[in-house]
């Protein structure tokens, strides 16, 4: 917080900060309607000192998930782009995060400006802004909005949303149909159509609802919605991240109807989740090698990979074998959507389930990442677990990932916490040999097989994750372990 004088008395100004990927806060708290207000000012303020008077005019799309106040939130944002002479395409609460950002390239937009907290539990909701490539904005563009949001709310501009539809500053629009024609030039779905495939689709309450089933209509295939009415408290779960215990109820409603596989998408439908057909979860890294292998060994594609170093090693392995480059970066798409943009990139990808495509927009999308992964069971007739067994075959067997999220005890822990692990430099992590540090985002230690360790704080919660990959199956827990002991982790 910072204080400003206002008259007799001193109000204390809300510091809005953007994370891994955009803003978020606890509705009511950190996220009220004042402070949205002048967090899109400071977008507005940035988009006028990033175009020309003509370029402003191509606008700005604006939508929303299905959170609590969605509705008037995205109207809020949509006032105050308005308020600053900037037209928006204006589509509204409940729209997939994918099909917000496939709407910049296909309406011409400079911009985007996204209401939602993706997977955050049910008391938050955030703000997310995406360029005119539909990708994250990277983070000195972040830095120059952040500078920008005023203090005061006398400094917002703003026009009544009935007011500016009536001088066509905001007009609606339906994103649906050209997102739709743009999946189907991206995959055939005929094959999926007609397969015969038994699919349950957890939409976990969120804005992907209905719209796998909607694409996949008209065939044999048969698509069983669960999680797909509005409910912004999200039962069944803790949040709707596409990762265990809140996929629990999803993968135990594919093993009751006796379906081939689960798919997948958290509360925005960016990020894809898996499941097999014995209830078992695929993570997030097998999920992107699996797909790796998809482009690479079933579709002959080729091009350059983009991971986070939170990411899979089986994709460095992967490139190897079909001779392709692989590119690390930082955690989150604004480090990975420039980098994908700047080397042409086959597919780009992170830990938490969100992955980006060739010929598409540089921004997760979990409606067509689950597309993919049924292509892939039809293309090669194999199952989730078969399936696994060629990757593996592929790069020299299983790997195994686990993380752990503690929420941080204070702010103090957090610099103590870094106070400690830029002193460590461990000779062994889980019985493994460590052979060297990398402290590009967070603290990443490497191991004699291999794997991995990091251990990092989050750019969206008050959280410090401690995540490891290794071939040793036998060795996860005692690497976690040993990264909550380097953390000081009790």
């Amino acid at each position: 917080m910072e204080t400003r004088k206002t008259g007799k008395h001193t109000a204390m100004t809300y510091k809005i900060k953007f994370g891994t990927d955009g803003w978020r806060a606890k509705i009511a708290d950190g996220y009220t309607f004042e402070n949205l207000r002048r967090c899109t000012q400071g977008f507005a303020r940035y988009l006028v000192q990033m175009h020309d008077v003509e370029q402003l005019q191509r606008g700005v799309v604006v939508g929303g998930d299905k959170r609590f106040g969605a509705e008037d939130f995205c109207k809020i944002v949509a006032e105050v782009l308005a308020g600053n002479d900037i037209p928006v395409h204006f589509t509204g609460a409940g729209t997939p995060t994918p099909a917000i950002s496939y709407s910049v390239i296909e309406r011409g937009a400079i911009a985007a400006a996204n209401i939602t907290a993706s997977h955050n539990p049910s008391a938050d909701n955030g703000f997310k802004v995406r360029d005119a490539n539909g990708g994250a904005i990277d983070p000195h563009g972040l830095d120059i909005i952040e500078s920008a949001i005023p203090d005061s709310i006398d400094e917002v501009k703003q026009l009544d949303f009935d007011e500016a539809v009536r001088r066509g500053l905001i007009q609606h629009f339906d994103p649906k149909p050209a997102y739709y024609q743009q999946v189907e030039r991206l995959i055939d779905l005929r094959p999926i159509r007609d397969a015969g495939l038994r699919v349950v689709v957890d939409n976990m309450w969120g804005n992907g609802a209905g719209w796998l089933s909607e694409l996949l209509a008209g065939g044999a295939t048969e698509v069983i919605d669960i999680h797909a009415e509005r409910n912004p408290i999200f039962p069944e779960m803790d949040r709707p991240e596409p990762i265990p215990p809140n996929v629990d109820a999803g993968l135990a409603a594919g093993v009751r109807h006796q379906a081939d596989c689960v798919c997948i998408m958290d509360g925005d439908a960016d990020r894809c989740g898996f499941g097999d057909e014995h209830g078992n979860f695929v993570d997030q890294l097998r999920v992107f090698g699996l797909l790796g292998m998809y482009f690479l060994d079933v579709r002959g594609a080729r091009g350059p990979i983009v991971k986070t170093l939170s990411s899979t090693g089986m994709l460095d392995k992967l490139g190897q074998r079909f001779d392709v480059p692989v590119y690390q970066t930082g955690v989150g798409f604004k480090y990975i959507a420039p980098k994908m943009i700047e080397i042409d990139a086959l597919i780009g990808g992170e830990e938490s389930g969100g992955y980006a495509f060739h010929g598409h927009v540089p921004e997760r999308d979990g409606i067509l990442a689950n597309l993919f992964l049924l292509d892939l069971m039809v293309q090669t007739g194999l199952k989730p677990p078969q399936l696994l067994e060629r990757l593996f075959d592929m790069v020299g067997g299983p790997h195994y990932y686990d993380r752990i999220d503690t929420r941080l005890p204070s702010n103090a822990f957090k610099t103590e916490a870094k106070v400690r692990l830029d002193a460590v430099q461990p000779d062994y992590i889980g019985g493994l040999r460590c052979i060297s540090k990398v402290t590009v985002d967070g603290y990443k230690f490497n191991l004699e097989d291999g794997g991995w360790l990091l251990i990092r704080f989050s750019g969206t919660e008050p959280l410090i994750r401690v995540y490891c990959e290794t071939v040793h199956g036998d060795k996860v827990a005692s690497i976690l372990a040993d990264g909550k002991k380097l953390a000081g982790i009790a």
